[in-house]
């Protein structure tokens, strides 16, 4: 048995058109879709695209290192967004899964302390995440193959911008 769920760009799109008619079920209407770089901001705008949301913001987290590894805590990194442009309204925040729940956590309460209402929505939910997405595709416990991200890079930036 392979131990890695496998995205593909077909099932992709049914995920995202999927996820964003629950977010329309349930009532909630955003005013921003803020993407969490960088696992979130394909399924970021996919979403904003299918909510017919035009305020897509991204907020840039380092949280894992590799395959299983992490740093110690999710870390917020430049540009910042200005939290004061979420006063009062209501923001979806989006990422492509929900591990341990760590990132989803921190940005969700950041935003929170300006915006009206704040949600969450992941394609993937995983068990042991300390948050749980008001809105998720599926749930798994495997490593996830995301059609992005599952090919070799192209070229290596090691050094570029590392800090």
């Amino acid at each position: 048995m392979d131990d890695r769920e496998i995205l593909t760009w077909h099932t992709y799109g049914t995920a995202i058109r999927d996820l964003a008619q629950a977010v329309a079920d349930s009532g909630f209407v955003p005013d921003i879709v803020l993407g969490i770089a960088r696992g979130g901001l394909i399924p970021a705008g996919s979403v904003a695209y299918a909510l017919d949301c035009k305020n897509l913001f991204t907020m840039n987290v380092e949280f894992y290192t590799g395959v299983g590894t992490t740093r110690d805590e999710p870390t917020l990194l430049p540009p910042f967004l200005d939290l004061a442009e979420l006063n009062d309204l209501s923001v979806l925040v989006v990422d492509d899964v929900a591990d341990s729940g760590k990132t989803l956590e921190l940005v969700a309460r950041v935003c929170s302390e300006h915006a009206g209402e704040v949600r969450s929505a992941v394609i993937y939910e995983k068990p042991r995440s300390i948050l749980k997405p008001d809105y998720a595709w599926r749930q798994t416990d495997r490593w996830i193959n995301f059609p992005w991200s599952s090919e070799p890079v192209i070229t290596s930036r090691t050094g570029v911008l590392d800090a």
